[in-house]
């Protein structure tokens, strides 16, 4: 038993499941050689009896009667954890896809705190890791990057340690997998810490390994749920801080240092994704009728989602007078007339703007979004190229 008799009360272990029948088993009794106290949550399983599959005095066995989402079930049990003394809360999957014996490392990681979230990073270096499972970590590090500022190495990891208490009080929405995308946002926003450590993991052949993740259902769960927080996050009130932290704000020495800030400016969220994001940004502002303010809305909405501020800005030149405005204009003009303005000339782009703002607006809604995907997608072509080549170089050298 790796758990001293000191941290055996409040450190606990949550097991959601749902039809997981040929690896409970094992993991259930993997969990019971490192640490005391288990509770499994049973989120309406149809292929077994969990309390006769698990049949120990040990664990706590918690039951849903239908199923309501690997979030609900994660609630379930914190809310169990913390009515009966519990701290922290270490979660692992049934699926038998992670290594109970990790959980020393969680246990090592915790003692003493009370406000650190720590992250099970998967090894994808093993073998049978499927193609979406890399696609899916990758995409919600990125967003999870742009909606915090901060890099964290397995966003989609389902092994993790919990403070029970701070996590109760995020109001979490999140039912489903969204719980996963959404609360570690939300408590990097409450001032919670968060930390990655390396654990094993294993994926079996083929169609060996039970997932209940919905491709389709639950990515359009995590997606919205991406949504609401990049629209909270550009929303300008301050979050609910749990934990009160001193934030660096670089940018007020920006006129002690301007060299030190430029340079930091220039390699802010320099990956591929980062400045086809920035440049997406840059554009789609930038197309909008934002007469005289389109800098000011590019600075803002960039600060705040933690993207690159140079590509943006500078990005934005594409989108000068005339030839944007003027095609915003002709496609707001058919859709508000039926037909397209048989003559666009100097004197409608300059002197007739303000008459017809609400035409450019109308087009710009159009406009923007295709530019937008198009510059992105053609600016992270190129940093991708870029990238590889760099590293070709380092290598060859």
């Amino acid at each position: 038993m790796t758990q001293n008799d000191s941290d055996k009360n409040k450190i606990w272990c949550i097991i959601p499941v749902y039809n997981n029948g040929r690896t409970l088993h094992d993991v259930v009794l993997g969990c019971k050689n490192q640490i005391e106290n288990i509770v499994v949550v049973d989120d309406g399983s149809t292929d077994i009896d969990v309390r006769l599959k698990v049949a120990d005095d040990r664990v706590v066995v918690l039951r849903h009667a239908t199923n309501q989402g690997k979030g609900s079930a994660l609630m379930t049990g914190l809310r169990y954890v913390r009515k009966h003394g519990g701290k922290y809360a270490i979660t692992i999957d049934a699926d038998g896809q992670h290594f109970p014996q990790d959980i020393s490392k969680f246990i090592s990681e915790v003692k003493g705190k009370d406000d650190l979230i720590v992250i099970g990073a998967r090894d994808f270096s093993v073998e049978n890791v499927p193609g979406k499972s890399k696609f899916g970590r990758n995409f919600a590090n990125f967003w999870f990057k742009v909606e915090t500022g901060l890099l964290i190495r397995d966003c989609q990891s389902g092994y993790r340690a919990y403070p029970v208490d701070h996590v109760l009080q995020l109001g979490i929405k999140g039912k489903h997998y969204n719980f996963e995308t959404e609360v570690i946002t939300k408590a990097a926003w409450a001032g919670l810490r968060l930390k990655t450590i390396n654990v094993g993991v294993k994926y079996d052949k083929g169609n060996a390994r039970v997932s209940h993740f919905h491709a389709w259902k639950d990515n359009l769960r995590i997606s919205k749920t991406h949504t609401f927080l990049v629209l909270r996050r550009l929303f300008p009130l301050p979050h609910k801080k749990l934990i009160a932290r001193k934030e660096d704000i670089i940018y007020q020495e920006l006129f002690k240092h301007p060299v030190k800030i430029l340079k930091h400016l220039l390699k802010e969220n320099t990956t591929p994704e980062g400045l086809a994001a920035s440049a997406a940004v840059g554009i789609l502002l930038a197309v909008l009728p934002l007469i005289a303010m389109h800098t000011i809305a590019i600075i803002y909405v960039t600060t705040r989602l933690h993207l690159n501020k140079i590509m943006a800005v500078s990005i934005q030149n594409l989108c000068i007078p005339p030839f944007v405005p003027a095609l915003c204009i002709e496609i707001g003009h058919y859709i508000r007339y039926g037909e397209w303005l048989t003559e666009v000339s100097i004197d409608v782009i300059f002197y007739q703007a303000l008459d017809r703002i609400w035409e450019w607006f109308l087009g710009s809604l159009i406009v923007a979004p295709v530019l937008a995907i198009l510059t992105g997608g053609i600016v992270f072509i190129i940093a991708k190229f870029l990238q590889r080549k760099t590293r070709k170089d380092i290598v060859s050298a």
